[in-house]
């Protein structure tokens, strides 16, 4: 059967729908699908206004709410492409993350963001004004509102979203999702969880990442029904606010999902599934949330470079197997040796996958678009194994860090470390950890004396909470092969049960 036509992005935001389409609890605002639509045009008319049209690019730091949705909607209107930025990082890396990307403008919340505002280095910056009861987010450039003007629409091949994802390499690769990508993949997530106009969506991931943003949000929006997303996930709270809102599904992280069940005050119900990604799913947390809410979890496998979801193991009737991501759900998946050929049924080697959601490639890089996307297949760098048409990984070729849910590059990690005048070397790496998934650790060999609570000061300086080592080793040496190269997974192991 034939695709079926590639879709501008604001068409899963069809004015003729009834209900609610986003809901913020902690500040009172919801929107109906027409407002906003009306204000997605509403915020396109004025970015126009200020010079963004078809090919533009406007990075964006935001909180999670509906503005950076409605902002989201806004530049595809336009043909324009958003990079959103975490609003936890650093004045040096906003530096990094603004110069790599060369937006022609930054989007920050009124009177926010001071770091990002501090890193811009003359870049024009306009501020949105959240919502008010009743109104629409309002935009200023040096103190004057923007004033609306006419624009172009943006098409299905236009890029939308620009990502930037932490590799093996020292430099974090950029990922351009095209408006028919992020389409494609939301409806074909509503399909695979068959989502309905009754359902209600959680939104507890950030919104700069596409777990929060295609799978919570845009697959409902493409459903019908209503996205709930608070301004600040709190797990404290979470349940007060499902329970009011008849949330019917949550997708999130596992660190997120134990949190939440830390906190259980009472039962929900009109749940009807819970949806894990981003890190792999322990079995134990998976049968605790089940035995808890009585409904059942499935655990999805996504990357940036397909726009989240390629797999997910089904809902009921449908077998679920604990430890595997699932059946396709958005990719074709194969499993490929060194030289991208199948492997024979029932062997591990590397996941490559292929589909509507795929990245048309990773921007100014040909190394890596040569070295990843081959034949139409993209090789995701995950050693795994197909079982019955299940996906279980095997582990990652790769050497991310992955902390909460957070893909942490451990290069950025060493590259830090390694500007302490003290620091003569410095290797980071993942540590298993039973909340988080993992947690950064790092070694060091010195030129002097300093202390390791030190370096992690040092580190904090530039780098975002989450990526700071929680724990810093002293060493002699770093133990290397004989062609010199760091055994991560060993070196961890053989640290990382030492007092």
């Amino acid at each position: 059967m034939p695709d079926p036509p590639a879709e501008p992005l604001v068409e899963l935001i069809s004015r003729t729908r009834a209900g609610a389409a986003l809901t913020s609890p902690d500040v009172g605002s919801t929107l109906g699908y027409d407002q906003l639509a009306d204000a997605a045009a509403s915020l396109a008319s004025r970015l126009a206004s200020a010079g963004v049209g078809r090919g533009g690019r406007v990075a964006v730091v935001l909180p999670n709410g509906p503005e950076i949705i409605e902002l989201l909607f806004a530049l595809a209107s336009l043909g324009a492409t958003m990079a959103p930025l975490n609003p936890a990082y650093t004045e040096a890396e906003y530096r990094f993350y603004l110069g790599d990307l060369a937006p022609q403008l930054l989007l920050v919340e009124a009177g926010a963001a001071p770091a990002a505002r501090a890193a811009a280095d003359g870049l024009a910056i306009v501020e949105i004004h959240a919502h008010e009861a009743g109104g629409q987010p309002r935009l200023e450039m040096d103190g004057r509102p923007l004033r609306a003007a006419g624009f172009e629409p943006g098409r299905p091949d236009d890029p939308v979203l620009l990502l930037h994802t932490s590799g093996t390499t020292s430099r974090p690769k950029q990922v351009p999702l095209l408006q028919r990508n992020l389409t494609a993949q939301a409806q074909s997530i509503a399909t695979h969880y068959a989502l309905t106009e009754s359902d209600v969506s959680y939104c507890a991931m950030p919104l700069f990442h596409v777990h929060g943003l295609v799978a919570s949000t845009l697959a409902q929006l493409a459903a019908g029904g209503t996205v709930v997303v608070p301004r600040r996930f709190s797990p404290r709270r979470f349940h007060a606010q499902a329970a009011a809102q008849g949330v019917t599904w949550l997708s999130a992280g596992p660190t997120l999902h134990q949190m939440i069940l830390e906190h259980a005050t009472g039962p929900l119900p009109v749940l009807r599934f819970l949806r894990s990604c981003s890190s792999a799913l322990p079995v134990q947390l998976m049968q605790e949330a089940e035995d808890r809410y009585g409904v059942p979890m499935v655990e999805a496998y996504g990357m940036t470079e397909a726009t989240h979801q390629m797999t997910s193991n089904p809902l009921p009737p449908a077998s679920r197997r604990p430890g595997s991501v699932g059946v396709e759900a958005g990719a074709e998946v194969r499993i490929v040796d060194a030289a991208g050929a199948d492997v024979p049924a029932g062997a591990t080697g590397e996941v490559a996958v292929r589909g509507r959601g795929l990245t048309p490639g990773y921007l100014n890089n040909p190394e890596a678009n040569a070295q990843a996307f081959v034949d139409g297949w993209f090789r995701t760098g995950d050693e795994g194994i197909l079982e019955d048409g299940y996906l279980r990984l095997r582990g990652r070729l790769k050497e991310m860090i992955i902390r909460g849910g957070e893909n942490i590059s451990p290069y950025e990690i060493e590259a830090v470390l390694q500007l302490h005048p003290q620091v003569a070397e410095a290797v980071a790496f993942g540590v298993e950890d039973g909340k988080y998934g993992q947690v950064v650790q790092a070694a060091v060999v010195l030129e002097g004396d300093a202390t390791p609570d030190e370096l992690r000061r040092h580190a904090r300086e530039s780098l975002a909470a989450f990526k700071v080592p929680d724990r810093v080793y002293v060493l002699d040496q770093i133990p290397k092969t004989a062609t010199g190269k760091v055994q991560r997974s060993r070196l961890a192991s053989q640290l990382a049960g030492n007092p």
